[in-house]
């Protein structure tokens, strides 16, 4: 599926590649189609087959790949999971959800939303190259993991009373980073797609993207078709 057709089969995205505005108003939040939650390999086929693929291909995914990328990544897989929350799939510790996605694409950055599984707008303009290397700057997803720690509940119930130590908070994060990586490594080998997760330019991301002081820019991941 070329671009065009990508950008036609979700009418509401708006064509600003290129651009490096600091507004998000020329963007339109896209609806994911619903994510298919079968197909591909098996997981131990997939273990088999995952890896580091650097040579990544310009060609855009389809929007159902895109939805199912995201899902697979860190979507929602159960209504109802501890402290009140959706469950997902990946863990966090106490079910803190301190882990957000800004999805960077050609025409924009956008925020990842479990709920309603949707890409709501954050800046326009191409920001792919803010992942740090050159062939991630032409893939089609470019996925930031930003940390935010006032998702960490401190309050009454908790049963983790070490979860507002600055260190603790900074164990938790990294896993939690690590484990959404590992669900995009494996759902690109069962679909045969290449992903390639790495570090990233923190300091202009985090301006760049607006994340407020309690927001951290992590690490990245590339992913796309095989070049």
């Amino acid at each position: 599926m070329n671009r065009r057709t990508f950008l036609k089969t979700v009418p509401a995205l708006a064509v600003m590649a290129g651009t490096t505005s600091t507004s998000a108003q020329d963007l339109q939040p896209i609806t994911l189609v619903k994510p298919q939650k079968d197909g591909g390999k098996s997981v131990l086929a997939a273990l088999q087959e995952r890896k580091t693929t650097r040579d990544i291909s310009e060609k855009q995914l389809p929007p159902q790949v895109l939805s199912n990328l995201l899902w697979a990544a860190f979507g929602v897989n159960r209504e109802k999971a501890s402290f009140g929350k959706p469950g997902r799939t990946a863990a966090s510790a106490s079910n803190s959800q301190e882990i957000d996605l800004y999805v960077a694409l050609p025409e924009g950055v956008y925020l990842y939303e479990a709920v309603p599984h949707c890409l709501k707008p954050v800046v326009t303009g191409d920001f792919r190259r803010r992942s740090g290397r050159r062939s991630a700057a032409k893939a089609p997803v470019n996925i930031f993991y930003v940390v935010d720690r006032t998702r960490y509940d401190e309050g009454p119930g908790q049963p983790d009373r070490n979860i507002g130590n600055p260190e603790v908070q900074k164990s938790y994060y990294y896993v939690a980073t690590g484990l959404i990586a590992s669900n995009v490594y494996l759902f690109a080998a069962s679909q045969g797609l290449a992903a390639h997760f790495h570090n990233c330019d923190k300091q202009n991301t985090a301006k760049e993207f607006k994340l407020r002081p309690e927001q951290s820019v992590l690490f990245s991941q590339t992913v796309g078709y095989p070049a």
